[in-house]
């Protein structure tokens, strides 16, 4: 496991050494996305077996939804469109078989194995995930609480394996950290009976909170991940970088978009 920040010190275990992990790049420093419409924050590129790449993007509040591009922008980054949700707080994964196949679909993860296929997800506070198998399989998941307590990333990552990916890897970008998420006592012990008491913790001012990095760790753990980097960092804690709707009321979102390139 792997971190590249920690403005809210989001806390992580020890890494341990996966086998056979696919080679990756992941950036805080490149601002590039696609050329004419937008800079990502973070970029990440893997070789895959057997050729390939996959790559994942995360825009910053300044980018915004870059998934909300023109057909003729979304071109310059990927051979097809895009696939974006009808977010739901759900376990509900749909597979893609064709770029912009199941665009608008009421689900919370999307998975695929198609060359040029842009999958996506909007998050705010919510945790972004990215499920990459060395295979050549890929993943997107949004995990709120609610998701989280669903299986939403357990299910995208048999739908991973549905679809023959074997070596998994997950990549979690900016969500909200414990010390800034309240969370009401009762959900709060809901979500420690699933995922265990490393979830529940304190904000900076003393409440219980959940610790949403540490369910995600969990459920990817369960779910048989090799290997994982997160960003950590806190969308409530770094408002030049970061849309919060919990700290700051905001409606907008930024993006994380997956896919792969065939060469």
């Amino acid at each position: 496991m792997s971190r590249l920040g920690a403005a809210c010190r989001i806390p992580s275990p020890r890494p341990k050494k996966p086998p056979q992990r696919p080679a990756t790049t992941w950036s805080w420093t490149s601002r590039r996305f696609s050329g004419e419409f937008g800079q990502a924050v973070l970029a990440l590129t893997l070789e895959l077996n057997g050729g390939g790449r996959a790559e994942v993007r995360v825009s910053d509040r300044r980018d915004g939804d870059f998934a909300d591009c023109s057909v003729e922008q979304q071109a310059s980054l990927a051979e097809g469109t895009w696939t974006k949700l009808r977010q739901q707080h759900s376990a509900r994964v749909v597979t893609v078989t064709a770029p912009g196949d199941a665009d608008g679909s009421a689900a919370d993860a999307a998975v695929t194995a198609t060359p040029g296929a842009v999958l996506t997800v909007r998050t705010a506070d919510c945790a972004p995930v990215a499920l990459v198998a060395a295979e050549g399989v890929v993943a997107v998941a949004h995990a709120g609480w609610r998701g989280l307590a669903a299986g939403v990333l357990e299910q995208a990552a048999a739908a991973v394996r549905r679809l023959g990916g074997r070596q998994l890897s997950a990549y979690v970008g900016p969500c909200i950290g414990p010390e800034c998420y309240e969370f009401g006592q009762e959900p709060l012990g809901d979500m420690v009976e699933r995922f265990g008491p490393q979830v529940a913790a304190r904000t900076a001012w003393g409440t219980p909170a959940l610790d949403i990095p540490a369910a995600v760790r969990t459920e990817l753990a369960r779910s048989g991940v090799g290997h994982l980097t997160e960003a950590g960092r806190c969308t409530s804690c770094e408002p030049e970088l970061w849309y919060s709707h919990r700290a700051r009321g905001e409606t907008e979102r930024h993006v994380l978009a997956a896919w792969i390139s065939a060469s």
